[in-house]
């Protein structure tokens, strides 16, 4: 039988009802303390995190709906009896889940139409009923350190305009923000041993979440004047009027002020992450509503966005790798400009980004409004990478930095990488790019990688290697929409855990949250000092002592075209493939060491597609690479391969002392199989990939 669901007006009408209930403030408490604490001994473990990804945990736009409805009506705080708040808790998680079924049956239903009518060409999932679903349920974009930390970059510029309207500097208000998280981890430390000494008629969580002036004053040693000024920011202002929240699309104003006013001086916060998340946002809507600084302030964020991208950049690629604001030109015509250039040997990264946020109307489910900030979010910002990878990859453009200095860079690439990158969370990111954007590709220009500021900044932070980051978007983007993630994250948690490969006759790989646990809990320790792993156990750390760890980062060093393709290669390979290569290494070096000779051992695809020799001897690096090339042309010609790479390491402590790479068509001569008949039955070792 056919399961009939309530329009999604009559579930969301009863909910206000609900969170409008005396005492219902006390439920909400609870929520926010089971969903969105995490309990640990000495050492935060994944398994801690893991509980975050339980599915029957409330998200924080659930939880976040709650407190604006809540707020709709007179705030009553009077504990109810411990059998009303049980009351409240159980009828909130049904209406909840009723109200998700109810959001996902647009989709459900388009999903059925076209399976059941093969002539429908248009695609079920790029409507906007489709996609509110996903985008109130996307989780969230950036780590709560992120939102806090990254608006002293931010507003940098904007300092001024903070001091002189709102009394306290950002850098005072980030302060406040950590004074009052830490506040409430020393209340929630202390809950369970309190109400052990109460009746189980005085439980509640709910003065976890409330402070006054004078504690977080103490707390930050700030003046209780600037600690009022900031507090009193994030309170909803009188000139809302809250009771147009009327749906779930519509905005909540206890997102963009989430501190709520119990009596003078006495305040209640649900969610820190909700204030850390608003003085990333709220401010620029403060700042563009004074016309006399507007312009400045819309200058300013776009400056933010391109000098925070070049930021993160930076730490991988080094200063003299990135540059900003290069302009193209054809002849004396300016003809266009990268935000934000990478270039690595043969491989170049061309940035465009963009400040926009998907708009109130579109999360409503507007279509057009949906097609529309897509395209100002991530078409457009895509359409000018493509058009300015293009140009530089034409070696008639002059390529000058914003100093008005011609760069004299390499002009032959390999691969160039489009970057789309947004400043703010745009939610269901992921799953709009598959549904919506449209891209090309060259011979060397490679297909997009779209991303928010807060990606950028973690896989910046985890991958600072030049050639693991390099390989980890080589692999991302050609992927594509064989990857299903709610989020990029995730999907960065799974390679930096298992490497990341997807078999040719694989049609998608999908991905649940829960495998971003570890990645989580790096970033914690990381940013926020958590006693934890600063590092998941995986690709980063497995191999980090051995010969091929040490290889990999002596072939960063070199930027070198051909060993930067070796060294793709390696990335790439299966873990019994890399001990077989270490265990080679370590015996021939050995061997060399004792007897002062030559010895080496070659490695090839079973396709025969490409392979790899080492060398291992004392000679001089000349003589060295003559041998080296000469085994190596020999060597892919008997393999029949499309490339082959060579090193030839020093036996005495395993450093690179020469690398060769070819790569070009294979073809049958007679002189060459005369000249390297002595190879065609010498053994090599098989490898696979996929580590």
């Amino acid at each position: 039988m056919k399961q009939e669901y309530r329009d999604e007006s009559e579930i969301f009408a009863q909910l206000e009802a609900l969170c409008t209930s005396p005492g219902y403030v006390h439920a909400i408490a609870h929520f926010c303390f089971r969903d969105n604490t995490v309990g640990y001994a000495d050492q935060m473990e994944v398994e801690n995190l893991l509980e975050q990804y339980a599915p029957e945990r409330l998200v924080r736009p659930e939880i976040s709906t709650l407190i604006g409805l809540a707020c709709k009506g007179e705030l009553d705080i009077n504990l109810p009896p411990p059998e009303i708040t049980q009351k409240y808790i159980d009828e909130t998680e049904i209406l909840l889940n009723e109200l998700h079924q109810s959001m996902l049956q647009p989709s459900i239903k388009l999903l059925s139409r076209a399976i059941s009518n093969p002539t429908v060409t248009s695609n079920p999932f790029a409507t906007g009923a489709a996609l509110r679903e996903p985008i109130f349920y996307s989780g969230e974009a950036a780590y709560s350190f992120q939102y806090r930390d990254l608006p002293l970059e931010k507003y940098k510029n904007d300092n001024g305009w903070f001091k002189t309207n709102k009394v306290y500097s950002v850098q005072q208000a980030i302060t406040i923000i950590s004074a009052i998280s830490r506040l409430q981890g020393e209340k929630i430390n202390a809950f369970f041993p309190s109400i052990l000494l109460k009746h189980p008629g005085e439980w509640t969580s709910l003065p976890i979440f409330t402070f006054t002036i004078d504690e977080i004053a103490i707390e930050s040693n700030e003046d209780e004047s600037i600690v009022k000024s900031f507090i009193e920011s994030f309170v909803v202002p009188k000139s809302i009027d809250i009771s147009q929240f009327k749906a779930l699309g519509d905005f909540n104003p206890l997102n963009a002020y989430p501190i709520i006013q119990l009596s003078e001086g006495e305040y209640l916060l649900f969610q820190g992450y909700s204030l850390a998340e608003a003085l990333y946002e709220t401010p620029f809507f403060w700042l563009i509503e004074d016309t006399s600084y507007k312009d400045l302030a819309l200058k300013n964020r776009g400056t933010f966005t391109e000098s925070f991208c070049k930021e993160c950049l930076t730490r991988v690629f080094g200063e003299n790798r990135v540059f900003t604001n290069v302009n193209i030109y054809n002849k004396k015509t300016r003809i266009g400009e990268i935000d934000v250039l990478v270039i690595f040997a043969n491989r170049a990264i061309v940035v465009q980004a963009k400040s926009k946020k998907l708009t109130i109307e579109a999360r409503k489910g507007n279509d057009n409004c949906l097609k529309d900030d897509f395209k100002k979010a991530v078409q457009d910002a895509y359409d000018q990478a493509f058009q300015s990878a293009a140009f530089l990859d034409d070696q008639d453009c002059i390529l000058v930095d914003s100093d008005g200095n011609k760069l004299n860079i390499p002009r032959e690439y390999k691969e160039i990488y489009p970057f789309c990158v947004v400043s703010e969370h745009y939610p269901s990111l992921n799953f709009q790019v598959l549904q919506f954007l449209k891209y090309q590709t060259t011979n060397c220009i490679m297909p997009p990688f779209v991303m928010d500021v807060f990606f950028l900044d973690v896989v910046c932070e985890m991958l600072q290697s030049p050639l693991h980051f390099l390989s980890y978007v080589n692999r991302r983007v050609q992927y594509g929409d064989k990857l299903l993630s709610s989020h990029e994250l995730t999907i960065l948690s799974y390679h930096i855990k298992h490497n990341l490969w997807i078999e040719d006759d694989h049609t998608v790989l999908m991905l649940d949250d829960d495998i971003g646990a570890d990645l989580d809990l790096a970033m914690l320790a990381r940013r926020d000092n958590v006693p934890a792993k600063t590092t998941p156990s995986g690709i980063l750390t497995k191999y980090r002592s051995t010969f091929f760890g040490r290889l990999i980062t002596q072939i960063d060093r070199l930027e070198d075209p051909g060993i930067i393709d070796l060294g793709f290669m390696l990335l790439q390979l299966s873990g019994e493939t890399i001990e077989s290569i270490n265990k080679q290494v370590s015996k021939f070096t050995k061997l060399s060491r004792r007897d002062k000779k030559h010895h080496d051992f070659s490695l090839g695809m079973s396709d025969s597609s490409t392979g790899l020799t080492i060398h291992c001897n004392h000679d001089d690096a000349p003589v060295a690479l003559d041998k080296l090339r000469e085994h190596c042309l020999g060597r892919k010609y008997v393999e029949q391969a499309r490339s082959w790479f060579g090193l030839s390491i020093n036996p005495l402590n395993s450093q690179i002392k020469v690398g060769v790479g070819f790569d070009f068509e294979w073809t049958h001569s007679e002189e060459m199989d005369k000249k390297f008949e002595n190879l065609m039955n010498s053994p090599r070792i098989l490898w696979r990939k996929n580590a």
